[in-house]
């Protein structure tokens, strides 16, 4: 990767690992519908703006359409499952859980897109998950309905992004590529209608009552619509074009790391050994993911 690249991936990972915060803050309160179609709409809010204000040609290249599918994928259903699991776990499991995307990647890329697969990042993988592992210290949940039911939203979520990975490749990518910051407004125009679909049925099936809301809930839905959604999105498709599936997906690894981090520095989390062996062994499995593989010998 080049240093442009890995300079993207530690600031996606280190927005994206503050998402599982904020979503802790909006989730008991607003509820995990409100709370994902709140995200998308301001990030849709968001990248309307950013495209006014830059002056980004509306020219989506007949890609218009798989965009807005690819945000029901990369965005719609996995921000609505980590909203419900956001209900039952704590932050620091669903960013863990998220971990699992680049093992979702490899699964179906060398299943669904004819992906090949070498040893060394297959290792890579593992090792980073052993890392992850570690991270986890504090000891596990009791495995209760609801929260194996919250574990399985997570992994319906990093499913979807490793789908989402290949088919950004193969529907935009291969086609001759897309300005990211209409790769991401498309998608997020496209979780915006799943979502409104989502609401609308809850609303005819459950009536709502809205319930008094802290500033703080509102600020934190805030920072997850525009911060961890418009802007998070336009580094990750950018860092998707350039690097592929495979290396963007290695941002999912550092996740957990800034989890940690985040809440040493503003929670006044203690740290501990594990987190500084956990942190060496997800160092080492993005080096080994990341580096260049080795070119074939001429038969």
């Amino acid at each position: 990767m080049r240093p442009i690249d890995l300079f993207r991936l530690f600031v996606l990972a280190a927005i994206w690992g503050g998402s599982f915060l904020f979503m802790r803050v909006t989730v008991p309160v607003l509820g995990a519908v409100p709370t994902a179609f709140g995200r998308v709409t301001l990030a849709t809010a968001g990248l309307l703006a950013l495209v006014a204000v830059m002056r980004v040609s509306w020219d989506f290249k007949g890609m218009f359409k798989q965009a807005v599918f690819l945000g029901v994928i990369n965005s719609g259903i996995p921000f609505l499952m980590f909203a419900f699991a956001a209900q039952v776990l704590p932050a620091g499991y669903s960013a863990i859980l998220n971990a699992t995307v680049p093992l979702m990647g490899i699964l179906i890329g060398s299943t669904c897109f004819g992906e090949r697969v070498g040893w060394v990042k297959l290792a890579g993988v593992a090792l980073g998950l052993s890392g992850v592992a570690i991270l986890t210290g504090a000891g596990p949940l009791a495995l209760t309905p609801a929260v194996l039911a919250g574990v399985g939203a997570c992994l319906i979520a990093t499913a979807c992004y490793g789908l989402a990975g290949f088919l950004t490749r193969r529907w935009i990518v291969q086609r001759g590529g897309l300005d990211s910051r209409l790769v991401a407004l498309g998608s997020q125009i496209g979780a915006v209608l799943f979502m409104a679909a989502c609401l609308a049925w809850q609303l005819v099936t459950t009536p709502m009552v809205m319930p008094a809301v802290d500033a703080k809930v509102w600020m934190a839905l805030l920072a997850l619509g525009l911060v961890c959604t418009s802007f998070a999105y336009i580094l990750y498709f950018r860092l998707l074009s350039d690097v592929g599936p495979i290396k963007a997906m290695m941002v999912t690894f550092l996740i957990p790391v800034f989890g940690v981090l985040w809440g040493w520095l503003l929670l006044d989390e203690k740290l501990s050994l594990a987190h500084a062996i956990g942190g060496g062994l997800v160092a080492a499995a993005i080096w080994l993911v990341a580096k260049p593989d080795r070119p074939r010998a001429a038969v």
